[in-house]
């Protein structure tokens, strides 16, 4: 158990050196991700070179956890991630537009 709190502490005290700016970067960057995250199945698809869809649940997924965060950030009132993913919806469903309607 000793040595399973001196481990604890060594590795809180490296999280300890990071800042608040590697913090929020590391999310934009999470963001980022997820917001990308369905187009490499998705651009096939808009190219006529396959019919397979992207899985629902999936997309689902990716999607409420967005909202959820831009939930968060516009009550935290951080302006990069509210604009961050309400581009990133807008992308999406321009690109299910043209999935669906072209």
């Amino acid at each position: 158990m000793e040595k399973f709190n001196q481990l604890k502490n060594q590795l809180f005290s490296y999280f300890e050196g990071f800042t608040k700016a590697t913090a929020d970067t590391s999310a934009w960057i999470c963001v980022v991700i997820l917001i990308g995250a369905t187009i490499p199945s998705s651009v096939p698809v808009m190219a006529g070179a396959t019919d397979k869809m992207p899985p629902l649940d999936i997309t689902l997924m990716l999607w409420t956890g967005l909202l959820l965060y831009f939930v968060k950030s516009a009550i935290l009132k951080d302006m990069l991630m509210v604009v961050t993913i309400g581009f990133g919806f807008a992308i999406q469903a321009v690109m299910l537009g043209l999935i669906y309607f072209v």
